[in-house]
């Protein structure tokens, strides 16, 4: 199994369409680029840490592959928007690649690049290293199968067509 995480916006839709994936074996909703340690969700939200609101995604990559994550964070939310997504503004809310090696920094800058052509405006997303990611609070783990019909900002928009995969492992390796 290997990990990847990503913020984009609040973190209930973005860990919800992650764990819709085949292949993920699990999405966690927390925290990760900020200063303090052990942040909670109001100390977040009130742009004290420096975190974002994060995702940490568990993926078989036998069954999905990073490229495809990356694709499915193109779509799921807006990454021309800074500090904000749908009616959440912050600097909690950023849109972030946190990467956890060589290879998938490179693969999330490669990806960027690639999908900003299907973009008018710039894509304001980070690309960093993961520091740490810390879990939030239970109350916010699968949070729409807790609370049926609430309404999230986030969903499959099919901005970024999925590249086919003999062009991907192609040009994984220029």
């Amino acid at each position: 199994m290997e990990k990847a995480t990503f913020a984009g916006g609040c973190f209930w839709g973005v860990e919800h369409l992650f764990n819709e994936m085949p292949g993920v074996v699990e999405a966690v909703s927390g925290y990760a680029g900020g200063t303090r340690d052990n942040p909670t969700y109001e100390q977040v939200c009130g742009g004290r840490t420096g975190h974002a609101e994060a995702v940490e995604v568990t993926y078989d990559p036998a069954k999905v592959s990073y490229d495809e994550l990356l694709n499915a964070f193109w779509n799921m939310h807006d990454p021309t928007t800074l500090n904000r997504q749908g009616p959440d503004w912050g600097h909690q809310y950023r849109s972030v690649i946190f990467f956890h090696n060589p290879e998938q920094e490179e693969a999330a800058r490669r990806s960027k690049a690639a999908a900003q052509r299907y973009f008018e405006k710039p894509i304001v997303t980070e690309i960093v290293p993961i520091d740490r990611f810390w879990r939030a609070e239970e109350y916010h783990q699968r949070y729409f199968a807790k609370h049926p019909g609430h309404a999230g900002c986030h969903w499959i928009r099919g901005w970024v067509p999925a590249e086919p995969a003999e062009a991907s492992s192609t040009s994984t390796n220029n």
